[in-house]
């Protein structure tokens, strides 16, 4: 099974090292400001490129390195002009816990010295995580202590769902977070940053209240979802993600789905229990089509929840797309 319905992007090894080779003679190199000296962010996908957008506002200038969705951040392979955008970052964030793992080794090669948000480790669920409750941000780390030793938690983490940013708690953490640091890069623009991180985290408020209205209408509601993208936000709805752990474990992995658990989901769709399917479009297989399929033979609403932003969506736009869709999909 071939896991993701388009291949990522890639540039040859040599190519990335001919590239970095040169990128000393760059007069920007190093630097932490663009040329009109706003903060530099690099974000590895457009979600968190969104969120430093509304957080920076006109005094950053985010670059993301995934904004397709046909790129997928599991497999992606950095370029070498990727190696030299990392160079010239001010701060950069990413999503961790092996999602894009691309970004730990970019963060490597290009020896920035700029500091790293790792988006997983404002979530609550995340191992060793500590509360960001009391408004005081999680000190971010400089890249010279970003290096990682293998298995300690930047690989994929058994039982842990990185996909963070459908959780919007742990959005408003990363926000807050965001603000602190581009007020220590920018300290002239500080009260620029903490009145739009608290502009942006009222509309997350907004997204909650969406949710609770989900939850105080359909609790307990059975849902399938194919891959474990959108569980955060279907949890805060109080939806019972219904799933087979081995189905969306696998999909999730790019392996075949056991025949028996392919069975199974498919004994789920035809019980009735199902109200809602869920489905990422950026991931694919015979199985998942098999049960998409019988979703539609069983009158089952199926819906989309993508894993990078829709053209010409912001983060905020584009949860309040998804949870309506969901609302939506639950009074068909």
């Amino acid at each position: 099974m071939t896991r993701r319905l388009l291949a990522p992007l890639a540039l040859g090894a040599a190519s990335v090292l001919a590239l970095a080779g040169c990128a000393g003679a760059s007069p920007s190199a190093g630097s932490t400001a663009s040329a009109d000296g706003k903060v530099t962010v690099v974000a590895s996908t457009d979600v968190y490129g969104s969120i430093a957008e509304a957080v920076g506002g006109d005094f950053v200038d985010v670059t993301s390195i995934i904004t397709s969705p046909t790129q997928d951040p599991h497999e992606y392979e950095a370029s070498a002009q990727d190696q030299l955008t990392l160079k010239n970052a001010g701060l950069v964030i990413e999503n961790g816990a092996g999602y894009d793992s691309f970004m730990e080794g970019l963060i490597q090669a290009s020896g920035t010295a700029a500091p790293v948000l790792t988006a997983v480790e404002y979530n609550h669920d995340y191992p060793g995580a500590e509360s960001h409750d009391d408004a005081s941000p999680a000190p971010s780390e400089s890249a010279d202590d970003h290096a990682h030793d293998e298995g300690d938690g930047h690989d994929h983490i058994e039982g842990f769902n990185e996909h963070v940013w459908y959780d919007p708690h742990t959005v408003e953490d990363l926000t807050a977070a965001i603000a602190s640091k581009l007020g220590e890069l920018a300290p002239d623009h500080v009260a620029d940053f903490n009145a739009n991180a608290e502009a942006f985290t009222q509309q997350i408020a907004g997204l909650e209240d969406s949710l609770d209205q989900i939850k105080a209408k359909d609790a307990g509601q059975k849902i399938f979802v194919t891959e474990p993208v959108p569980v955060y936000l279907t949890t805060a709805a109080g939806l019972d993600n219904a799933t087979p752990n081995e189905f969306s474990e696998s999909v999730e992995e790019g392996q075949d789905v056991p025949p028996a658990t392919l069975l199974e989901s498919l004994q789920l769709l035809d019980s009735g229990q199902i109200k809602v399917m869920i489905v990422n479009p950026q991931t694919g297989g015979a199985e998942v089509t098999k049960v998409q399929d019988e979703a539609k033979a069983k009158n089952i609403p199926v819906i989309e929840f993508t894993e990078t932003l829709p053209e010409g969506q912001t983060y905020i736009s584009w949860m309040q797309s998804n949870i309506k869709a969901l609302s939506d999909a639950l009074a068909a």
